[in-house]
């Protein structure tokens, strides 16, 4: 049984729940529950690929433009 009836809100109400449950769940972000272990090995690999120089970024409009030229 659904807790929501998401069929009967309108968009706002919609909105508006989303916010409610953002607000409570930030309260509680250091919840080791909040991050799966997966996330966690996954953003400490890339820590250390930024701090031993292995890590390669680029532009954010240059990979914009390449992705557009790619699926367009």
């Amino acid at each position: 049984m659904p807790i929501l009836n998401l069929n009967t809100m309108t968009t706002s109400q919609k909105f508006m729940a989303m916010e409610e449950l953002w607000e409570d769940m930030s309260k509680n972000i250091n919840d080791e529950s909040l991050t799966p272990q997966w996330h966690k090995a996954v953003l400490h690999e890339r820590e250390n690929q930024i701090a031993s120089g292995e890590a390669v970024f680029e532009n954010f409009d240059d990979a914009k433009q390449d992705l557009l030229k790619k699926f367009s």
